[in-house]
């Protein structure tokens, strides 16, 4: 007996968060990534220390959700595994789509783009193979997708956008193997204009970094 794996496509129905309101005043508009085991209405907070009436946060949420211990208790989410990525990204990338379309960004506002650890790869992702042309591309505590050049973030060259990598000098995710291979990395992508913060600390975010973007 052999055993075949099919695909099917379907609809689904999926979350996301904002905080504040977006109107004439609102002067920058955020998309936000979360990390591995978190959730949109959880990670949002991280932005409320932001001027209200002038940013506008949205926080999409991974579609795939598990218990995070085995008390059952607490949930997170996972954007993608090793396991049919491809396809995965096509899921991601298409959910990313409808909820910017949604939320009908205004064109007079700055767009943010930030990823957080796991969240990296999909911002990283969505501004390459979207030509997403934002004003600031940050990549927090996270890798950079193996499989995007320089060439996929040209059209952001014109656009004079501004390229943040953040890491903590004692996140255990990033030893100084993997530092150098991802300090690299950037160089080598953003052709050496990626601005570096180093702060006090390990994997998590801090709302005073945030704040100064």
């Amino acid at each position: 007996m052999t055993s075949k794996e099919k695909s099917v496509a379907y609809t689904i129905t999926n979350s996301y968060s904002t905080l504040n309101k977006l109107t004439e005043k609102t002067k920058r508009v955020w998309m936000v990534f979360h990390g591995l085991g978190h959730l949109s209405t959880y990670f949002i907070r991280y932005f409320n220390e932001l001027p209200n009436e002038e940013n506008y946060i949205i926080a999409p949420q991974a579609q795939s959700k598990y218990y995070l211990n085995e008390s059952y208790t607490h949930v997170g989410a996972s954007w993608l595994t090793k396991n049919n990525t491809e396809e995965g990204i096509t899921n991601v990338l298409h959910y990313i789509d409808i909820v910017f379309k949604k939320e009908k960004v205004p064109e007079h506002c700055e767009l943010i783009v930030l990823g957080f650890s796991q969240g990296v790869s999909i911002a990283a992702r969505w501004v390459a193979k979207r030509k997403i042309k934002c004003n600031h591309l940050v990549l927090y505590a996270g890798s950079l997708p193996k499989e995007l050049n320089h060439t996929d973030f040209s059209h952001l060259q014109s656009e004079k956008t501004k390229i943040t990598y953040i890491m903590g000098n004692k996140d255990p995710y990033l030893n100084p193997e993997r530092k150098n291979l991802e300090v690299y990395k950037i160089e080598d992508i953003f052709q050496g204009k990626a601005n570096e913060i180093i702060f006090e600390g390990g994997h998590e975010v801090k709302k005073e970094i945030i704040n100064a973007l």
